[in-house]
């Protein structure tokens, strides 16, 4: 086998770009962020200034920097584009359909496949870091036509994760996090028993 080298690649076999925020909340095993979630290399890309209140925000001004990181992993031989915040998903369509290789930018891409695995009464329940901000713009740009079967619960209450996540404290009390994601997918359910 014959391998050619791609100029200015710095290192290979990472198959995964990963774009990430401008953030300073520490990733756990298991978050996107963290290198340790993955059993293969992965390759990580910060984008300067993309906070997370400007990913919340979905702030279209920040693309041309977003497009510059997605490049810049791409560059270096990566083979698919994913990113550390579904909000991130409002450049889908049109950082898709620039790149060479898949763009997976948010689980949201998923709406539509579970939407066929489920019965026309039944809904899906979308747990978020901010439900006030997640409406028709960020899930019509992943190609989500309704809110009509969509059930949303947000996480921008929750004291351990607005303080870790959303007001950046530079700590992060995993268990406390794990309890209220738990707390909101059960109120999310016994509010919601049509939620599949």
């Amino acid at each position: 086998m014959i391998y050619r080298a791609r100029k200015g690649q710095a290192s290979y076999g990472e198959a995964i770009g990963i774009i990430l925020l401008d953030q300073s909340s520490p990733f756990i095993p298991g978050d996107v962020a963290n290198a340790t979630t993955y059993e293969f290399p992965v390759r990580f890309h910060k984008i300067p200034g993309f906070t997370v209140q400007r990913a919340i925000g979905q702030d279209p001004s920040i693309y041309d920097e977003f497009l510059a990181g997605a490049e810049a992993l791409v560059g270096q031989g990566v083979r698919a584009v994913t990113g550390d915040c579904g909000f991130m998903g409002i450049h889908q369509e049109q950082l898709a359909a620039t790149l060479p290789v898949p763009v997976f930018l948010t689980s949201l891409l998923q709406i539509n496949f579970i939407s066929r695995l489920i019965g026309p009464d039944e809904k899906i329940g979308i747990i978020t870091a901010d439900s006030e901000s997640l409406g028709m713009p960020l899930l019509g740009a992943v190609g989500v036509g309704s809110m009509n079967n969509l059930v949303i619960s947000g996480m921008q209450d929750e004291p351990e994760f607005k303080s870790a996540i959303l007001e950046e404290s530079g700590t992060l009390d995993a268990a406390k996090i794990g309890s209220e994601t738990a707390g909101v997918a059960r109120d999310l359910t016994e509010e919601n028993p049509d939620v599949k």
